[in-house]
């Protein structure tokens, strides 16, 4: 006998039924789907919120162009109070940003005050990553991101996390920001190029060496 597989239709939709992919999946193939997800970002149940989040970020690396038409929506649920629900909301954005990244435009402001949740060091590290994927996009990004970025480096330097969020450094410096960014952002980790260790310093290198050679020069001699 043949095993018999889940069907659903979107008004009998039981979130916590069903594995993330599976929820993904459905989404991808179904709006009505989407929308049930989205919808229960914004409940009273918790579960389901985190249950509704948790698909949406996996539909994000599936498929990010479905979410968007939902920015101010994904921006919502980033205010809601468990720590898991806005790492994945943030995961699931930062994804977007490759399909369209204004998208996130209406997500900036929760996602920097992300970046000092108290409470979750995957929550910073997911809103880092955000801005730092925001900033790759163009200059003008960039530079709008930047001193955000530069405070949590600083304020950042030695959690745990700390390594991980200079992949986000990395992906901005390589991609489309500014030459005043990416010489900052030289600026900021060149002592751990050159006295770092391991890892810490492997990353740090790659930034610094991102920066506009000439420029840094130039600016280096005009300080003189």
């Amino acid at each position: 006998m043949a095993a018999k597989t889940k069907t659903t239709t979107p008004v009998e939709i039981e979130l916590l039924d069903f594995e993330k992919d599976e929820l993904a999946e459905q989404a991808a193939a179904d709006e009505a789907v989407l929308g049930v997800l989205v919808h229960a970002l914004s409940g009273d149940d918790r579960p389901r919120r985190i249950a509704a989040a948790r698909a949406v970020h996996a539909l994000a690396i599936r498929e990010p162009a479905a979410l968007k038409p939902f920015g101010a929506e994904l921006a919502d649920a980033l205010g809601r109070p468990e720590a898991q629900t806005r790492w994945e909301i943030l995961g699931a954005l930062e994804k977007v940003v490759g399909a369209d990244a204004r998208v996130v435009d209406k997500a900036l402001q929760p996602a920097i005050e992300a970046l000092h949740d108290a409470e979750s060091g995957v929550v910073r590290l997911a809103a880092f990553r955000l801005l730092t994927a925001y900033g790759a996009t163009t200059a003008t990004r960039s530079e709008k991101v930047w001193p955000y970025v530069d405070e949590a480096i600083r304020v950042y330097h030695g959690d745990p996390e700390f390594p991980a969020m200079l992949i986000g450094v990395i992906r901005m410096v390589s991609g489309s920001a500014s030459d005043e960014v990416k010489i900052a952002a030289a600026e900021r980790m060149l002592f751990d190029s050159e006295h770092g260790k391991g890892l810490l310093a492997r990353r740090a290198k790659k930034i610094v060496g991102c920066a506009p050679k000439r420029r840094a020069k130039a600016k280096k001699k005009a300080e003189e």
